[in-house]
This record gives C-alpha cells, sequence and structure tokens, in this order.
C-alpha cells in the first residue's frame, strides 16, 4: 500500500505534470489552415477508429485478469476449450470493418490532399471562386536557412515569409544541395525538397497570426536552427510587408546568392527588393556558378539521344558543390602512377591479371618491374 509520504509527493508532482501540459502548443492539433485542419481530422478519425478495438481488448484484459484469478472458485475452468464460431466472428469482423473504413478514408484523402493538387476550396464554408488569385512562393532550401522567392512581386527573402489570409498559396520546392523538408505545422503537411528537382505545395492560411516553420529533415549541423518566420496576414497587411522589403532590401544577383549559399547557421532574416532574372530556375537547375551546364539542358541532349564521346567535356560543367562556390576546389588528379601507365596505354600486366590501386590509392609493388612499369604483353 502507498504510504502518506508517497501519496503527498504525488499530489505535488501530478499537478505540476497537468500544468507543464497545459502550456504545450498543440499547433498540428489545432492548426490555422484548411489543408493542416483537413490533416488533423484524419488523425482523430483514425484515432477513434483504432480505438473501437484497442479500447475493448484493454478492458477484456483487465476483466479476464480479475475475473479468472486464482482466488475466483466460481469462475468456470474448462482445460479442453478450444474453439468458438461466434468469437472468431467477432474477433475478426470489426478488424476487416476497421480496415475497409481505413481504406476508404485513405483512398479519398490520398487524392483530395495530394499536396500538388491545386486548392478547391478556402475552407468547408467557402470554395475557390474563379476570381481568386492565388500568390506563388518559390522556396530553396540552403545550407542551413530558407530562401523565398515571390516572383509576382519581385522580391525575396531569407527565413521569413508571409501571405494574405485566405489567398491560395502555391508552393514550388527546391534544394541547393542535400534533401529537406518544409514544414509549417499550423498550414500544412511536410513536404521535401530535393537539388535539381521540384516539388509542389498547395495551401492556404485562414487565421491571422505569427507561425513556425522548420525543417523536418536531418540534413547536418545547422539542422536544429534551420527555421523561419511565417506571418499570416489581412491583404493590407501582406502589401506593407511587402513595402518594408522593397524599402528594407537589397539586390539578389547570383553572385550575391553564391556567398548565400554556402553553409551558415542561424542566418538572421534578410530582405531582397529586387531578384535577378531567372535566379529561381537557374537554382533548380543547378546552374547559378558561370560555366556550368543547366540539369534541363543536359536532361535535353539525354533526350535527343546523347552527346556522343565529345560530350565527356561536359562533366566538369556538371559538378556542383555548395561548400566551394568561392574558393580552389578539391583537385581530381590521378595518382602520377596511375597517370604515368594511362599515358602508356598500359591497362594490364600479365595475360588476364587485372592491375588494381592498393587500399591507400597506390599502384601495387607487382605493377613495376626492375625497368619500370609493366606493359601490356
Amino acid at each position: 500500500m502507498p504510504t502518506s509520504f508517497s501519496l503527498a509527493r504525488l499530489s505535488i508532482i501530478l499537478p505540476l505534470m497537468l500544468s507543464t501540459l497545459s502550456g504545450c502548443n498543440m499547433v498540428v492539433m489545432s492548426p490555422s489552415g484548411d489543408i493542416a485542419a483537413q490533416q488533423r481530422d484524419l488523425i482523430v478519425v483514425s484515432t477513434i477508429l483504432m480505438l473501437v478495438i484497442i479500447v475493448p481488448v484493454i478492458c477484456l484484459t483487465l476483466y479476464f485478469s480479475w475475473h479468472y484469478r486464482q482466488s475466483n472458485t466460481a469462475a468456470q475452468y474448462d482445460p479442453e476449450w478450444h474453439h468458438s464460431t461466434g468469437l472468431e466472428v467477432i474477433i475478426w469482423s470489426a478488424p476487416l470493418a476497421i480496415i475497409i473504413a481505413l481504406g476508404a478514408i485513405t483512398w479519398v484523402s490520398t487524392h483530395k490532399l495530394d499536396p500538388y493538387r491545386p486548392l478547391d476550396r478556402i475552407d468547408a464554408a467557402r470554395p475557390v471562386s474563379a476570381d481568386t488569385k492565388p500568390i506563388t512562393v518559390e522556396v530553396v532550401a540552403l545550407d542551413w536557412k530558407w530562401l523565398f522567392f515571390y516572383p509576382d512581386y519581385g522580391i525575396a527573402t531569407v527565413n521569413e515569409m508571409a501571405a494574405p489570409v485566405d489567398v491560395p498559396i502555391n508552393f514550388k520546392l527546391t534544394a541547393s544541395s542535400v534533401m529537406n523538408s518544409f514544414y509549417i505545422p499550423a498550414l500544412a503537411g511536410m513536404i521535401y525538397a530535393m537539388p535539381g528537382m521540384e516539388t509542389k505545395l498547395h495551401a492556404v492560411i485562414n487565421k491571422a497570426g505569427e507561425y513556425e516553420g522548420l525543417s523536418s529533415n536531418f540534413s547536418g549541423d545547422g539542422f536544429s536552427h534551420m527555421r523561419f518566420k511565417f506571418h499570416g496576414v489581412n491583404q493590407a497587411g501582406f502589401d506593407a510587408w511587402v513595402t518594408q522589403v522593397r524599402q528594407n532590401g537589397t539586390m539578389l544577383n547570383r553572385d550575391a546568392y553564391l556567398k548565400l549559399e554556402k553553409p551558415s547557421e542561424k542566418e538572421p532574416v534578410r530582405y531582397y527588393a529586387s531578384v535577378e532574372d531567372g535566379l529561381y530556375d537557374a537554382v533548380l537547375n543547378m546552374c547559378v556558378r558561370s560555366g556550368q551546364m543547366c540539369m534541363k539542358d543536359m536532361m535535353h541532349i539525354d533526350r535527343m539521344g546523347g552527346g556522343g564521346v565529345e560530350s565527356h567535356e561536359n562533366k566538369e560543367r556538371l559538378e556542383h558543390d555548395n561548400r566551394f562556390a568561392e574558393g580552389p576546389r578539391p583537385s581530381t588528379a590521378l595518382p602520377a602512377e596511375l597517370a604515368l601507365l594511362l599515358e602508356q596505354d598500359i591497362c594490364r600486366g600479365e595475360p588476364g591479371e587485372v592491375l588494381s590501386l592498393d587500399a591507400d590509392g597506390t599502384l601495387p609493388a607487382t605493377a613495376f618491374s626492375k625497368d619500370g612499369p609493366r606493359r601490356t604483353p
């Protein structure tokens, strides 16, 4: 039996735990955007359907433990019992019904909440009208910060974005180097941002407020600080925000982007009043740096059947690593010994013997004779 001391301690700890939980911001279960609200409803419905099985099982487990306890001599004991058709029907029909229900819900919601699917409603009571003009936001996941382009307004920002309430948002997302996951819990679900690729997300914010966005996919040292502010404002507030960006911002051209692209942590909010034409497209196609070949050009060459032997010159033009946006790249020269053999057209030792490098990257001793490198007979 618990002592008075343990009960007193529990009476102190329990209120503290409840007060701590009451301070939690359960934004996923209390979202401010219609897409996130529909996803919340899916969580609730799925949980209720699962509880239809879980709660009876827990209750029956407790009942059986109590009813068939050793001290209850009135409980019927039948060691030869092994089957009941009625119980089998009950045990299997309930899970089957739940699986069917979950399957139907999953099928409908998978298509309805497809992130690539344009919105057909502002909220449950208001459809998107034909004259509604969405706002386009082009997102680039950098190391370790977020860059937002507003092509309709010719501005860009770092680690801050805004959108008018009840106006559909068309997100286009890519990344500069590694894969990230774009997530504003109050607005919509997660969507990946990947280098050389463009993903899409359609969402709408229904309540004005200050919300947090983050990267939900680990991407290196600065991942934990890869967060940004999302302002949900009315149309007048959004226009004022755009004016603020234009008044306080600088020019974002390719040189400025290459400096920004280099890995950095805890990057402050930045405004860009103007953006060089075609910059987002160059980021998407990984050809911001002078002399690089764009991914779309390489894909066009591949689609036309390839560039032949001459296309080996394109290799260096397709190299991309933002860690060396400024400064020399690591040498890709072959080891001197291997280069010598290649120059002399040597690829084998004894007939049938293929030469390979040792673990330290040098040629084995058997590749050389007293007169120098062995030639292929």
